[in-house]
């Protein structure tokens, strides 16, 4: 028997209230996909700088992962592709502590984002360029139809193609520069493309956000963060459930 589910750990909330939120419930129903809350285990990685991370059991066990980024500008790091869409398989109010704790340093930030996903090493990526999102996102900014889906069995060769066909400076993109700092992000040189080349695709006139804010979380923002995740968790979801019953 091949069981499946979808999952994730929100900052605020359950993943199952997310999902109700978004309008994905009939959806998940009549795929008969049970939503799964993601729960924190720490493990031992290889990283030298980040050899214990906490990160969810269920995505770390699974037999297989098919991580589901969309494309979007990010005002903290330039651009959310793969690899930073894995940090959902960080235990929820955990994200909020790695702002706090490597927030300050966006080298130190992306190197943990990259050292995330390649523990959990995802099976394969699909990224939903088919509608982007760019200028200040992901609160804000702008749709933008692209017609773009990409797919790779290696998260770090699909980013580093994006940012290619987006004509954006890796260097600017921190998973993208620790990637490449850490030797586990090709060149161009090194990627099969078996449908379209970048060259092809490219995207002259994509818009960053117009100015980057801070990575990190003061602890004010954190007790608030926290309170609030609390509030919706226990209380907020709780109720609306019983009155739709």
């Amino acid at each position: 028997m091949v069981s499946r589910s979808s999952g994730d750990s929100p900052a605020f909330g359950s993943a199952r209230g997310v999902a109700v939120a978004n309008g994905y419930q009939s959806l998940l129903t009549d795929l008969g996909l049970p939503i799964v809350d993601f729960h924190g285990h720490r493990y031992q990685t290889a990283s030298e700088t980040h050899n214990h991370l906490l990160l969810c059991k269920e995505a770390m066990e699974a037999d297989v992962v098919i991580n589901l980024p969309k494309l979007k500008s990010h005002v903290q790091l330039t651009l959310t592709l793969g690899v930073k869409n894995l940090f959902g398989c960080v235990p929820g109010k955990m994200k909020a502590w790695w702002h706090l704790e490597a927030g300050k340093d966006s080298q130190r930030f992306g190197t943990m984002l990259v050292e995330t996903a390649r523990a959990i090493a995802p099976n394969l990526t699909i990224l939903d360029g088919i509608i982007g999102h760019e200028g200040n996102g992901p609160s804000e900014g702008d749709p933008r139809l692209l017609g773009i889906l990409a797919a790779s069995t290696d998260v770090f060769a699909l980013d580093r193609t994006m940012v290619e066909i987006l004509q954006v400076d890796p260097l600017v993109v921190p998973t993208v520069a620790a990637a490449q700092r850490l030797g586990i992000c090709p060149d161009g040189s090194g990627i099969t493309f078996p449908l379209q080349h970048p060259q092809e695709m490219l995207v002259s006139d994509w818009r960053l956000p117009e100015e980057l804010v801070p990575i990190d979380f003061g602890m004010p923002r954190i007790l608030r963060s926290t309170f609030k995740h609390l509030y919706i968790r226990w209380i907020k979801e709780p109720l609306k459930a019983y009155v739709l019953n």
